[in-house]
């Protein structure tokens, strides 16, 4: 029988862990951590997702501001509102909503942001320590990602891992988390042989089906059908696609869920994990600006 993993409870019970770790660090430190988000132009679908941040933001007791620039925002003047929120004490986390109106270096962008306050772990500094298995942030879907498999007993540690797609937000610092020897959530879910897949690679089919675990972070709708899996493969799928009857993954859900072991469903899957790490780094950042010993359980 196939077990659905359940993202939107395991993120539930991770925000009440960090609840109370907020709720310590203020009493101890005196300072609420913020999460400052910078929203230019009018995606709907950016819009969501920022509301979705505020929302969790206040529920572990921090602080969220939202900055909106119109879709005209020049990029001096989001470097300068970057500039700002730097240099503002009171904001210990900084994201930048993508994707950026055209005309925007989102690199740029996101460089420009102090890697202290860099809580999508997106700048170079913060990619780098996560390469040599020192991280100061994770990237908050992979660790996501982790954390489900964590929730559910699934082990990494000797398994092979497909992860198709070679992004800097997904593909590639999930596939640098699964290779390390002891990893953030330990030895268990870490160590693993790892392969990723994308779109110049050839006979894609054959090695999703050698996989233990895939890993679905193309960006293409129900592009992994069901026989493409190992039968009793462990499937995540990152992907969230708008199509039009709804969201849906980069699996075929429909012809995966009987051949996999495990499955996370889209939505209600890795999404709400996302958003969940968000806050555990705004936290960490918080306590990294304030020198304060780190709040443990």
């Amino acid at each position: 029988m196939t077990l659905i993993l359940d993202g939107k409870a395991t993120a539930k019970a991770l925000r009440q862990e960090i609840a109370g770790r907020v709720a310590i660090f203020r009493q101890k430190s005196g300072i609420q951590p913020c999460l400052a988000a910078v929203l230019v132009g009018d995606d709907p679908a950016s819009q969501v997702y920022v509301r979705n941040k505020e929302r969790a933001c206040h529920e572990v007791g921090m602080v969220s501001r939202l900055i909106r620039m119109p879709v005209t925002t020049t990029q001096d003047e989001l470097l300068q509102q970057i500039t700002g929120l730097n240099q503002d004490a009171a904001v210990s986390g900084i994201l930048v909503q993508l994707p950026l109106p055209a005309g925007l270096d989102s690199q740029r962008i996101l460089d420009s942001i102090l890697p202290l306050k860099d809580v999508d772990a997106f700048h170079p500094e913060n990619v780098g320590l996560l390469v040599q298995d020192r991280p100061r942030f994770l990237p908050c879907t992979p660790h996501g990602v982790l954390q489900i498999l964590k929730a559910y007993d699934i082990s990494t540690q000797g398994k092979h891992v497909v992860v198709i797609g070679r992004s800097e937000i997904v593909g590639k610092p999930m596939a640098m988390l699964l290779v390390q020897k002891n990893g953030p959530l330990g030895a268990k879910y870490a160590n693993a042989t790892v392969t990723i897949g994308h779109s110049r690679s050839q006979e894609l089919a054959q090695h999703i089906r050698q996989a233990d675990i895939v890993v679905a972070a193309v960006g293409q709708p129900k592009m992994i059908t069901g026989d493409m899996i190992k039968p009793g493969a462990v499937v995540i799928d990152v992907g969230i696609n708008r199509i039009q009857t709804g969201l849906v993954g980069d699996v075929d859900y429909e012809s995966a869920f009987p051949i996999a072991s495990a499955i996370t469903p889209v939505p209600g899957g890795i999404g709400p994990l996302t958003v969940a790490m968000l806050l555990e780094n705004t936290l960490k950042a918080a306590i990294l600006q304030s020198n304060t010993t780190p709040v443990v359980d």
